[in-house]
């Protein structure tokens, strides 16, 4: 039987295929031009934004030198004592602000009293036995004016009798005067001439003996005699030594590392306390060596600490560099010279001194981190110091108080042993 025209059957589940129009409008709108050109103007923004900070970066930073290694540097004053003895009272702790001479330690001064009593008892001594010196030299003048008028006296005795000796030889020949008479004048003339030299010689003793008193006394007064100088030399040191038992602060500061303790017996030099004057840090910002070609003395800085974040800046001037690197001055500075040397960059300290208000409005502390930018643009300055900067002088005159307090009690001592209206002031310790 013929199947030639027989149909084909159809699955009953089998679509019609779907035609390619239809697929493009089933899958959306096809992409446009505009949205192609929005994405590449939003890339190329970028691009240009970062080539604008770059270019920025790069043309300010080749006039900048930067370093975050870089530390808050002050003055911290040690406290160690100039005499040994036991601690009797701490008058200040870790963390207490001081002014400057504010005792702040005190040691036993029962030896250092009895020692400036027994220089001053000394001194006074030295006051009256130089005074007794004066005293001789008038008396010694005094015996040779008696000398003097006892030798005018012999000599107008000698004349008067020579005169009376002539007169009675003219009369020996009319009778008038005895040949005894004669004899006594004469007697009296050999007393007379004995009686002179006698003087004489007690009136060239004295002269002697003034001019060897006045060795003693020549060119000097009673209280500027070497004798008194030399006592009150002892008076200034024993003076000095009893308050040098209480220890005062040199400068306004910050106590830190108290290792002192009630009753300790102490040696001079030992470590006591520190006072950190805070009033003036600077940083010392290290540098590796190839960034020091153009950093110069007088360059503006600023800075930022951690502690204060970026917000708050201060305004610096280099006022030095180091003249060594880091290593050359450590404990242990590296041996180059070995045959396993490894080059490592070196770093060499710039100070940088602060403006002192902003470190008054911002308080800093010793040892603070710190990022330093240095604007080297101005190549006037030298890289190496001239001469001293006015802002590494640091001075206290709390010492020359206490030697001015000795000079007085010296001229206390001298004008009571002198008389009312007899001392003139002591010249003062060069000290």
């Amino acid at each position: 039987m013929s199947q030639a025209n027989t149909p084909t059957p159809t699955p009953a589940n089998t679509q019609p295929a779907a035609s390619p129009q239809a697929t493009a409008s089933a899958s959306g709108p096809a992409p446009t031009g505009g949205g192609r050109q929005k994405a590449l103007t939003i890339v190329g923004l970028v691009v240009l934004a970062g080539l604008s900070y770059g270019g920025y970066e790069w043309y300010a930073g080749r006039n900048q030198e930067s370093t975050d290694n870089a530390y808050v540097q002050g003055n911290v004053i040690q406290i160690t004592p100039q005499i040994g003895g036991t601690v009797t009272a701490i008058l200040a702790d870790d963390t207490d602000f001081v002014k400057a001479g504010q005792p702040l330690v005190k040691l036993d001064a029962a030896d250092a009293k009895m020692t400036l009593a027994l220089a001053e008892a000394n001194l006074a001594q030295a006051v009256r036995q130089v005074r007794s010196l004066y005293a001789n030299n008038t008396t010694l003048e005094a015996q040779i004016t008696v000398r003097e008028s006892d030798i005018a006296k012999a000599q107008n005795e000698i004349t008067r009798l020579h005169d009376d000796l002539a007169r009675r030889q003219a009369l020996v020949g009319i009778g008038a005067v005895s040949a005894e008479e004669i004899s006594h004048v004469q007697a009296q003339i050999t007393q007379a001439q004995t009686a002179l030299a006698s003087a004489k010689a007690s009136s060239l003793a004295a002269r002697e003996q003034l001019q060897s008193a006045r060795t003693l006394t020549d060119n000097t007064q009673a209280q500027n005699h070497p004798t008194v100088v030399a006592a009150a030399a002892k008076v200034r040191e024993a003076f000095l030594t009893l308050h040098r038992a209480t220890l005062p602060a040199p400068v306004d500061g910050y106590i830190a590392k108290r290792t002192v303790q009630l009753g300790q017996r102490i040696a001079p030099g030992t470590p006591l306390m520190s006072v950190v004057a805070l009033g003036a840090p600077w940083v010392d910002a290290n540098f590796k060596e190839v960034q020091l070609r153009t950093i110069r003395i007088g360059q503006a800085a600023t800075l930022t600490a951690d502690v204060y974040g970026k917000k708050v800046e201060y305004q610096g001037t280099v006022i030095g560099l180091g003249a060594g690197t880091g290593a050359a001055f450590s404990l242990l500075p590296a041996q180059n010279a070995t045959g396993n040397w490894i080059k490592v960059v070196q770093r060499v300290p710039v100070r940088i001194a602060l403006d002192p208000a902003q470190v008054s409005a911002h308080p800093l502390r010793i040892g603070l981190s710190m990022e330093v930018t240095v604007d080297v643009k101005s190549q006037e300055g030298k890289s190496l110091a001239e001469g001293a900067q006015a802002a590494s002088s640091v001075q206290t005159d709390v010492y020359d108080l206490l030697d001015g307090q000795a000079t007085a009690e010296i001229q206390r001592v001298i004008a009571n042993n002198m008389g009312a209206g007899k001392a003139s002031p002591l010249p003062a310790s060069k000290s």
